[in-house]
């Protein structure tokens, strides 16, 4: 069986998340400098066998891309030319960070830790990788 991995890219960092084998669970992974992401994910790919990538893609309350984009694009132009076999999907990142700092607060992370963004940015991975394959699943019964 094959992986699926997730970016929730930002300016500085970038959190990752993965799924099993199975591809039943999305479990944070790991935070990357994303000046370091592109070196990471070409070691880490072909290593765990990951065949589809979700990058969170900036949208507005209209469907809009966000400014965010312009940050997010050129990276999705380079990764595409790295890893012209790997399908790279695109996933709605709304309100991840939201989501993430509420599922610190209802694990008990304790405020000190929450001002850590990095654990931050893998959880809005891990929501993001969780969304598209419960969209998957959905097509998949439909």
């Amino acid at each position: 069986m094959s992986r699926a991995l997730a970016i929730d890219y930002g300016r500085k960092r970038c959190g990752l998340a993965v799924t099993d084998p199975m591809r039943i669970i999305a479990s944070p992974l790991v935070t990357v400098p994303s000046g370091e992401l592109e070196a990471f994910l070409k070691v880490y790919i072909p290593r765990e066998n990951v065949t589809d990538v979700v990058i969170g893609y900036p949208v507005t309350v209209n469907n809009l891309p966000s400014e965010s984009v312009k940050y997010i694009d050129p990276f999705i132009a380079r990764f595409r030319k790295l890893f012209p076999e790997t399908p790279l999907h695109l996933e709605d990142e709304r309100f991840t960070s939201r989501m993430a700092m509420r599922t610190m607060i209802d694990g008990g992370v304790k405020k000190s830790g929450r001002r850590d963004k990095s654990m931050a940015d893998r959880i809005s991975a891990s929501i993001i990788l969780q969304s598209w394959l419960r969209g998957r699943e959905n097509k998949e019964t439909n």
